[in-house]
């Protein structure tokens, strides 16, 4: 007899069969932790990688996606939770997440107006 909360079995009971089908499609048979170790391998090629960066995070986020819709794709596997078409969503969502958060970031450089621009030999022609 469990002494807890039963909402709270119910719940861990909910995750369990949640869990099982998201590993279905991450997995498809394959290391449970595969994703993980998959883009934690991708990620190790860049060691000067900022990763408390927001930007690097959505990155980071969308890479899983990106991974997980290119190992259902390997398999032949189309997807029980998500299919290969809502992670590649996930995917263009978190790129463009992670070009605002770029922006954000990055401080920006004034582009002079194009009335402010001056071609060669312009001003020899005004003259």
């Amino acid at each position: 007899m469990n002494a807890g909360h039963p909402d709270f079995y119910r719940m861990t009971e909910e995750e369990n069969r949640l869990y099982s089908k998201k590993n279905k499609d991450y997995a498809q048979g394959g290391n449970p932790m595969g994703n993980f170790m998959r883009v934690g391998n991708i990620l190790s090629n860049y060691p000067g990688l900022n990763l408390k960066s927001p930007t690097v995070v959505a990155l980071v986020y969308m890479m899983k996606q990106l991974d997980s819709a290119l190992w259902m794709l390997s398999n032949k596997y189309e997807g029980e939770v998500e299919n290969i078409d809502t992670r590649l969503q996930d995917v263009s969502i978190y790129a463009k997440l992670a070009r605002i958060l770029h922006n954000m970031e990055v401080p920006k450089v004034e582009e002079p107006l194009e009335s402010q621009w001056i071609l060669p030999g312009a001003l020899d022609k005004a003259c």
